[in-house]
C-alpha cells in the first residue's frame, strides 16, 4: 500500500473514531446527567474531552514515528505505524469514556490541552528559528575553515571567481588568489537600505499622521487601502520600474548638475525600495497612533496646546515604541530585498561612497553563489552561508537595539506622567 493511501486511511479512521468518541462521550454524559447527578461540566465538554483522548495520543504516536523515519533514518513499516496509531486511538477512546463521570472536570482538562497546544505552536517558531540558525552556522564554519574570518569581515575586495578554478581542479594556487572581503557587500546593503529608509520613514510617518489626525473618514477609507496596495505589488515589477524609469531619470538629473551617474546605481533601487516599504510604516504607525487614547488629546487641548503641538508632544511620544517597531520591520524588509537590487543596482561588488555608482548587496551575492554552476563544497558556494550568518547577526543586533530603545521610551513616558 502506498504512503498516500495509508495517509488517507489514517485520516479517515481518525475522523471516524473522533465522531464515534464525540457521540459516545456526549451520550454517556447525558445519561448520567438525566439521573439527576450534578456534573462538573456540560455533556459537550465531556464529548470533546473524549475526542481529545482518542485523537491526541494517536497523532503523537504517528508524529513520533514519522520523525524517527524522516530525520533519524529508522526503518518502521508504515503499516505497522498505522496499526499502532489506531490501537492507541482505541485505547484512548476507552480511557476517555472512563473519565466521563460526575467528579471529573472535563472543561479544565480541555483547557489544559489547549494551553499545551498553544505552547507547542509557540515552540515551533522558536525551534524553526534555531533550525535556520544552525543550518547556516555549520556551513559557515566550513567556509571559515577555508578562509580567515577576520579577512572576511574586514576585507575590501570580493573576488571569489578564482575559487571556480580550484573547484574545477586547476590547482591550489588559483584557490589562494580568491578574495572574500565582505565589506563592499555590506556597504552596498547599508547604503541602499539607508536611501530606502530616508524615503520610507518620512513619507510613511507623515502619511500615518495625516490619516489618523487630519483626514476625513471618506478620505481615510479610500487612501489607506490604496496606500497598502503598494505592499502587494511583486518586487520584480518594482525592479522593472527602477531599472527602466527611475534609473534613467537619475542619470538625466545627475547630468544636469554635471555629475556622472551609472544606469546601475544605488539611488534608483533605494528610492523604489523606499516606495515599496512605505505601507509597512504608514499602516502600522497609523494603527499605533489611533490606539493613543482620545483623553490624552483632549487633555492636551484643554491645557491650551494647539493640535500640532498635541501631535508633536503627546501623540507621537506615546506612539513612538510602535513607530520604532514599524521602522525596524521596514529595515528588515529592505535588508532582505534582492530583485530590485539585481535589476537596478547591478551585481558588481563595489566599495564606494558615491551612490551614483553601481554596487550590490549581500542578498544578491547569496543568490548568485547558491544558483551558480559550482559544487556545494566550493568556497564560493559556502561563502553564501557566511554572508547569511553575518546578515542574521546584523538583523538580530538591530532587534536588540530596538527593544532597548522601546523600553527606554516607555519608561520615560511613564515617568513623565507620574
Amino acid at each position: 500500500m502506498q504512503t498516500n493511501q495509508l495517509l488517507a486511511l489514517f485520516g479517515g479512521a481518525m475522523l471516524l473514531l473522533g465522531l464515534v468518541a464525540f457521540f459516545l462521550g456526549r451520550a454517556k454524559a447525558a445519561r448520567v446527567r438525566a439521573t439527576g447527578t450534578a456534573m462538573y461540566a456540560q455533556p459537550d465538554q465531556y464529548a470533546w474531552f473524549t475526542v481529545l483522548a482518542t485523537a491526541g495520543p494517536a497523532l503523537v504516536v504517528s508524529a513520533a514515528g514519522a520523525f524517527l523515519m524522516l530525520l533519524l533514518g529508522a526503518e518502521i513499516p508504515a503499516l505497522y505505524l498505522l496499526t499502532a496509531s489506531l490501537v492507541v486511538a482505541a485505547a484512548g477512546l476507552m480511557v476517555g469514556m472512563s473519565q466521563v463521570r460526575p467528579n471529573f472536570h472535563a472543561r479544565q482538562a480541555i483547557e489544559r490541552v489547549i494551553r499545551w497546544i498553544l505552547v507547542g505552536a509557540a515552540m515551533i517558531s522558536i525551534f524553526t528559528t534555531f533550525g535556520i540558525l544552525f543550518s547556516i552556522v555549520f556551513e559557515a564554519l566550513r567556509f571559515f575553515q577555508m578562509h580567515s574570518f577576520w579577512e572576511f569581515i574586514t576585507g575590501t575586495v570580493w573576488n571569489p571567481g578564482a575559487s571556480f578554478l580550484a573547484a574545477a581542479g586547476r590547482g591550489d594556487e588559483a584557490s589562494s588568489a580568491a578574495q572574500f572581503g565582505s565589506v563592499p557587500l555590506f556597504a552596498g546593503t547599508f547604503m541602499i537600505t539607508g536611501i530606502a529608509m530616508l524615503v520610507a520613514i518620512p513619507i510613511g510617518l507623515l502619511s500615518a499622521i495625516y490619516m489618523a489626525e487630519f483626514a476625513p473618514s471618506s478620505v481615510r477609507t479610500l487612501a489607506k487601502p490604496t496606500l497598502e496596495v503598494l505592499a502587494g505589488i511583486p518586487t520584480v515589477v518594482y525592479g522593472f520600474f527602477a531599472a527602466i524609469t527611475v534609473a534613467p531619470i537619475i542619470v538625466d538629473v545627475a547630468g544636469f548638475f554635471g555629475l556622472d551617474a551609472s544606469f546601475n546605481n544605488a539611488v534608483a533601487p533605494g528610492l523604489v525600495m523606499g516606495i515599496m516599504i512605505i505601507p509597512f510604516i504608514s499602516s502600522l504607525s497609523d494603527d499605533v497612533i489611533n490606539s493613543v487614547p482620545d483623553s490624552m488629546r483632549q487633555g492636551s487641548l484643554a491645557l491650551g496646546m494647539t493640535k500640532g503641538e498635541t501631535i508633536r508632544d503627546v501623540v507621537i511620544p506615546t506612539a513612538l515604541p510602535g513607530i520604532i517597531s514599524a521602522s525596524l520591520l521596514a529595515v528588515s524588509r529592505a535588508l532582505g530585498e534582492t530583485m530590485i537590487v539585481v535589476m537596478a543596482a547591478g551585481m558588481r561588488p563595489n566599495l564606494t561612497a558615491n551612490p551614483l555608482e553601481d554596487m550590490t548587496t549581500v542578498t544578491v551575492r547569496i543568490v548568485a553563489a547558491l544558483t551558480g554552476d559550482l559544487e556545494f563544497e566550493s568556497a564560493e558556494t559556502l561563502s553564501a552561508f557566511a554572508l547569511g550568518l553575518v546578515l542574521f547577526t546584523v538583523t538580530l543586533s538591530l532587534n536588540l537595539v530596538s527593544v532597548i530603545m522601546i523600553r527606554r521610551f516607555r519608561e520615560k513616558y511613564r515617568v513623565n506622567n507620574l
